[in-house]
């Protein structure tokens, strides 16, 4: 008899650098491991680091200089479904994907997130501004993706904060 294992839910606070951006990474790969197929995790690492990396890039620090990263395991009958948030002190200019030019050097980072997640988006709170995307279990139908959808899971993310210094 299969039972499903409970919700896993983490959120991290790490610096707002390229450290930082290597922390959240590797907790995520850490905490994920074992509990993903190696693909999906995979992809997980790769949409954190965009996103992780957009926001040292292009948006201001919360408080502290730090950003706040979040992730949710949710299992379902055919597997798991994940969410991931990264909250930073917001930028001048919404995170959207831009029309870019095959020889341009950078530019590529949400064509990433679209293409690896199921749905993305953007929200603003009293933290600031946070860019999430979630994945669905293989073979889930999905919805558009883009900066105005809704996340499906929800986008609280219960408990203490864990600083990684």
């Amino acid at each position: 008899m299969l039972t499903e294992s409970p919700e896993r839910t983490w959120c991290v606070v790490v610096p707002h650098d390229g450290v930082g951006a290597r922390q959240a990474r590797h907790w995520l790969a850490g905490e994920l491991g074992t509990a993903v197929p190696p693909a999906l995790l995979a992809d997980l690492v790769a949409v954190l680091a965009e996103l992780v990396g957009n926001a040292v890039r292009h948006a201001d620090p919360l408080p502290g200089g730090v950003i706040r990263v979040g992730w949710r395991l949710r299992p379902t009958p055919i597997g798991p479904r994940i969410f991931l948030r990264v909250t930073d002190g917001g930028a001048p200019v919404e995170p959207r994907i831009r029309a870019i030019d095959p020889d341009a050097p950078d530019g590529r980072g949400l064509h990433i997130v679209a293409g690896l997640s199921s749905r993305w988006g953007v929200d603003q709170d009293g933290l600031g501004q946070s860019v999430w995307a979630e994945f669905e279990p293989a073979g889930s139908p999905t919805e558009p993706v883009g900066p105005q959808a809704e996340p499906v899971g929800g986008n609280a993310f219960d408990g203490p904060d864990l600083v990684i210094a």
